[in-house]
C-alpha cells in the first residue's frame, strides 16, 4: 500500500505491542502488589512520553496511513501530556486500589488501551479514525468505571456512563455521516476544500454540525449534555475518576480543534455561536451546582463543567468579521489551560486517594476537615490546587484564566468583551466552594481529633509534592509552557489544506 508511513504511528505501535506484552506477563505474576505490572506499564508509558516528546521537537508534519493519521507537533505535545497524565494517575492508583482488591492486571491494561484510543483520537486525520479511537478509549473506560464489580454504586455509574456514552456516540457519529454525505469525503482536509469551495447543501450541513458539536459536547461534559457527569464521577472508583478526568480531557480537545478547526473553520461563524452558549451554561450551572455539594468528588464534577465551558471560551475567537487573526491565541490559550487544569486534576485527586482509607472513602467535604493539623503536606498541596483552580494567583491557574480573557479581550469587539466580564463574574461565583475547602482544612476543628495521618508511600508522597510544586512553578514561570502551546497551535493552523 502506498503512502503508509509506519514511522507516524511508531508510538502507537509501541504502546499495543507492550500492553499485549503487559497482559500476557500479568497472567503469570503472583505478587499481590503487581510490581511486575506496574514496572513494565511505568516503563512503557515512559518510552512513548519520550517519543513523543523527541517528534515535537522536531516540530515536522507526518500525514500517514493513506492520509488517514496526522502526525504533527499539536498531536505529539497533548499525547505526551496525555501519557505523563496517565502514568501519574496509575502511581497514585496502586495504593488505592490495592486496599480494595482492584489492583489487577486490567486496571493497567485496561488505562493502556485507554491512552491508546486517546491517541489513536489526537493524531485522527478521517472521520473513521476519530471513531475508532473515540470507541476504544471509551470502551476501555466504561469497563474500568465497573473494575468493581461487587459495588452497586459503581456498578450503577458504568451503567449511566455506557448509556449516555453510547447516546453520545450515536450524536457525533450521525452527524460524521451527514457531513460525509455532503462532502462526499471521510478526509478531513478533503472536507476542508470542499466546504470552503462551496456548493453544498447548507442543510445538510448544518444539521450535520449541530450533531457533531452535541457529540462533543457529551464527550466534554458540557451544559446540557453532563448529566453524566457528576455521577460517574462520585460512583466510579476514585482511580478511575482520576483516570476520566485527567488525559481523556486532552483527547476532546483535540477532536474539537480537528472536526471544528481543521475540518470546518470556514463554518466557524455557525460553531462559534454554538460553543458561546454551551460556555456560559457550563460556567453558570456548573458553579450554581458546585456551591451545594456536599460530596467532594461531586463537587469536582460541576468544578470541571465549569473549568471546560471556561476552556471553550479560547475557541470562540476563531472568525471575527472574516479574519482568523485571533484563531491562534484563542486556541493556545485553551490548549495552556486545558493541560494545566489536568495538571490541579491529577494533585487534587491524588490527595483525595491518599486520604482514602481501607474500606473508607474520603469522599465528603467534611472528610477534610482539620487536615492541616493532621497533614499539613496533604494539606497545603490541595490548598494550592484550590487557589489554582479558583485563578487565584501565583497558581497557574490564574495565569490560564488570564490568557484566555486575554484572547478575548484583544479581539476589541465588544461582544467578546461582555463575554470576559461574564466569564469573570461567574469564576467569582466558583471560587466560593474552593475557598471553603480551603476554610474547611485550616479553620475547622478535625472530627476525630488532631491525629496525625500517614501521608502514604514515599513515592506517592513525593509525587505529589512535585505536582502540587508544578501548580505554583508554572503560574509564577508559565512562559515556557505557553510557547510550547503557541508553536504547538501555530504549526497545526499553518498546515496547508
Amino acid at each position: 500500500m502506498n503512502d503508509m508511513n509506519w514511522i507516524a504511528v511508531y508510538p502507537e505501535i509501541v504502546l499495543l505491542a507492550m500492553t499485549c506484552v503487559i497482559l500476557l506477563v500479568d497472567l503469570f505474576s503472583t505478587s499481590p502488589r503487581r510490581t511486575t505490572t506496574f514496572v513494565l506499564t511505568q516503563a512503557t508509558l515512559a518510552a512513548v512520553a519520550l517519543m513523543h516528546l523527541s517528534w515535537f521537537q522536531g516540530g515536522f508534519t507526518l500525514i500517514a496511513m493513506q492520509g488517514m493519521v496526522v502526525a504533527d507537533a499539536m498531536g505529539h505535545l497533548l499525547a505526551f501530556f496525555a501519557t505523563v497524565a496517565t502514568a501519574v494517575t496509575l502511581v497514585y492508583a496502586r495504593p488505592y486500589a490495592a486496599d480494595r482488591e482492584l489492583l489487577k492486571g486490567e486496571l493497567f491494561t485496561l488505562s493502556l488501551f485507554a491512552l491508546l484510543g486517546i491517541q489513536v483520537m489526537i493524531a485522527a486525520n478521517n472521520f473513521l479514525i476519530v471513531y475508532l479511537g473515540l470507541e476504544l478509549m471509551s470502551l476501555s473506560l466504561y469497563a474500568l468505571v465497573a473494575l468493581r464489580r461487587d459495588h452497586a454504586v459503581s456498578t450503577e455509574a458504568a451503567m449511566k456512563y455506557f448509556v449516555l456514552g453510547a447516546l453520545a456516540s450515536g450524536f457525533l457519529l450521525y452527524g460524521l455521516s451527514m457531513l460525509y454525505g455532503a462532502t462526499g469525503s471521510l478526509d478531513l482536509r478533503e472536507v476542508y476544500t470542499a466546504i470552503a469551495v462551496g456548493q453544498l447543501n447548507p442543510q445538510v450541513l448544518t444539521f450535520g454540525l449541530v450533531f457533531i458539536v452535541a457529540g462533543l459536547g457529551f464527550k466534554l461534559g458540557l451544559v446540557p449534555f453532563h448529566m453524566w457527569v457528576p455521577d460517574v464521577y462520585q460512583g466510579a472508583p476514585t482511580a478511575v475518576t482520576l483516570m476520566i478526568a485527567g488525559a481523556p480531557k486532552l483527547a476532546a480537545f483535540a477532536i474539537t480543534f480537528r472536526l471544528l478547526v481543521e475540518g470546518m473553520i470556514d463554518l466557524g461563524h455557525d460553531w462559534q455561536q454554538m460553543l458561546i452558549v454551551l460556555s456560559v451554561g457550563s460556567m453558570l450551572l456548573g458553579n450554581l451546582a458546585a456551591i451545594a455539594q456536599g460530596n467532594l468528588k461531586r463537587m469536582l464534577a460541576y468544578s470541571a463543567i465549569a473549568q471546560l465551558g471556561f476552556m471553550l471560551l479560547g475557541f470562540t475567537v476563531t472568525k471575527i468579521s472574516g479574519n482568523t487573526f485571533s484563531a491562534v491565541n484563542g486556541y493556545s490559550s485553551s490548549m495552556f489551560y486545558l493541560v494545566t487544569y489536568v495538571l490541579t486534576t491529577l494533585a487534587t485527586f491524588g490527595v483525595i486517594m491518599v486520604l482514602a482509607r481501607a474500606g473508607s472513602e474520603a469522599e465528603d467535604i467534611a472528610d477534610l476537615k482539620g487536615l492541616n493539623q493532621r497533614s499539613p503536606m496533604l494539606a497545603a498541596v490541595m490548598a494550592v490546587c484550590m487557589f489554582s483552580l479558583a485563578g487565584i494567583p501565583p497558581t497557574v491557574g490564574f495565569y490560564a484564566k488570564l490568557a484566555v480573557l486575554q484572547a478575548l479581550v484583544s479581539t476589541n469587539v465588544t461582544g467578546y468583551i461582555v463575554l470576559a466580564v461574564v466569564a469573570v463574574m461567574l469564576s467569582l461565583v466558583g471560587a466560593f466552594y474552593y475557598l471553603r475547602i480551603v476554610k474547611t482544612m485550616y479553620f475547622d476543628a478535625p472530627d476525630g481529633g488532631a491525629v496525625r495521618l500517614d501521608d502514604g508511600p514515599a513515592g506517592v508522597r513525593g509525587l505529589l509534592a512535585a505536582n502540587g510544586a508544578a501548580v505554583l512553578v508554572f503560574g509564577v514561570l508559565p512562559g515556557g509552557l505557553m510557547t510550547l502551546c503557541v508553536e504547538a497551535i501555530r504549526l497545526a493552523v499553518a498546515v496547508p489544506a
